[in-house]
């Protein structure tokens, strides 16, 4: 059974910089389709980031649209999401998703997934990490 493990969450001041990682075990990432959801306080989940499989098509929420961008490192095996100029308004709970079921049929859509509304296709979830961005 594959796992998420996530780290790199932390508290900074506005304008600064923060790198995620998620690493993949038990299996490797190449084969699923991933995603970078976001929950803050009070609001429902937000998809910011995916890619296809292997890391391919990436694709951004306009909220973090040249700020936030993914990469992977195949040899770790492992996700990585850099987020630059933070913004209060990105304080939140993050996790990383990853979906195999669905290669070839949803994942090959960016727009579906971050979809709010279908957040829960992605059938793999990491534990979360804070990132608290302060004024």
């Amino acid at each position: 059974q594959a796992q998420l493990v996530e780290s790199g969450g932390g508290s900074v001041q506005v304008g600064g910089s923060l790198r995620l990682s998620c690493t993949i075990s038990g299996d490797h990432y190449i084969r699923y389709c991933m995603g970078w959801v976001r929950q803050a306080p009070g609001k429902e989940r937000e998809g910011v980031a995916s890619t296809n499989t292997g890391g391919s098509g990436e694709f951004y929420a306009d909220s973090v649209k040249g700020r936030f961008t993914i990469s992977e490192d195949n040899h770790k095996n492992t996700i990585y999401l850099e987020m630059n100029s933070l913004k209060p308004d990105d304080t939140a709970m993050y996790y990383c998703a990853a979906s195999a079921r669905g290669v070839g049929r949803w994942c090959s859509a960016p727009r579906f997934r971050l979809d709010p509304l279908r957040l829960d296709e992605y059938e793999l979830w990491g534990q979360g990490t804070q990132v608290i961005v302060s004024s």
